[in-house]
């Protein structure tokens, strides 16, 4: 009976291990999506079917076969239904809308350009029901006073935020072009506080530039962050060179660790970049390496 008894409790003991290693295995699947930036010549049906196949949750859009306007497909203008139809019956996700818009312009006819196109977009989402627009910050012009550009941005973003909140979308501004250091984006996102208002983090774009610690960066803006952009490579004569995950330096590692510790719940969108570097392998290769690659984070 002693021994029995014994065995029993360790086994109850074993089993109560094992349902907790499984909840937290469970726990730890990441949200996966990709860009559209990987596959800019790919119809939405084959985009769509290769999501499914590799058993991705989201898309992003960012451009269809080479049109980054996106209110010029019919898939997003007057078959809006149909798109919507298309992803629902796979059981896949839009998860965010790629703009172009710079948020960093004083003149007023650029200015108005790019704010009109991220309402459009802004608007789009709401037809889609997908929760995120990405804009840019993006440059600090020297032919523009500094603080007065940073202001600029900050005002902008907010004036999106106010006016995704209709649409009940959040306006992501990622850390891109010269906008990419750790404190001068928080300065941005302080100016701009607004529940529909958050920041797209670009691991490897911020750390090539400034090499700032990804914890560091994290716990500057956790606050902020909804959204990631996943890449991995190493600079070349001054230039990305892209990989696939895992096989390049930038610190995702580190840059993962933090975002779970913290409880971020979002994607890891990957960004494979065919659209601007044609050289890198095809998006077949890098969309069906991905998921696998990613799961060693985790």
């Amino acid at each position: 009976m002693a021994t029995t008894r014994r065995t029993f409790l360790k086994t109850a003991v074993w089993l109560a291990g094992a349902s907790a290693l499984g909840f937290s295995a469970r726990k730890a699947k990441p949200r996966l999506a990709f860009s559209t930036l990987g596959c800019p010549t790919w119809p939405l049906s084959k985009i769509v079917k290769t999501a499914v196949d590799e058993r991705y949750e989201a898309v992003e859009i960012r451009g269809l076969e080479k049109e980054m306007y996106l209110p010029k497909r019919p898939e997003f203008s007057t078959a809006i239904a149909e798109t919507r139809r298309l992803f629902a019956d796979n059981n896949l996700k839009l998860c965010n809308l790629g703009a172009s818009s710079n948020l960093h312009y004083m003149d007023a006819t650029r200015r108005q350009k790019n704010m009109d196109e991220a309402r459009r977009f802004i608007d789009l989402a709401g037809q889609l029901t997908c929760p995120y627009v990405r804009v840019f910050p993006n440059d600090l012009p020297k032919d523009q006073d500094r603080q007065q550009t940073i202001d600029l941005i900050s005002a902008n973003l907010l004036d999106l935020g106010q006016y995704a909140k209709g649409a009940n979308v959040t306006v992501l501004l990622e850390s891109h072009g010269e906008v990419v250091w750790k404190d001068l984006l928080v300065q941005i996102m302080q100016k701009a506080e607004h529940p529909n208002v958050g920041l797209i983090w670009d691991i490897f774009n911020m750390w090539s530039i400034t090499k700032e610690p990804p914890a560091e960066v994290y716990q500057t803006l956790k606050k902020y962050i909804r959204h990631t952009h996943i890449k991995d490579g190493s600079m070349v004569a001054g230039k990305p060179a892209y990989t696939f995950i895992g096989k390049g330096e930038a610190p995702l590692k580190e840059a993962i660790d933090a975002l779970k510790a913290g409880g971020y719940s979002g994607y890891y969108s990957f960004e494979w970049e065919k659209m601007w570097h044609p050289e890198i392998p095809e998006p077949e290769l890098a969309f069906a390496d991905y998921p696998k690659a990613i799961q060693s984070y985790f």
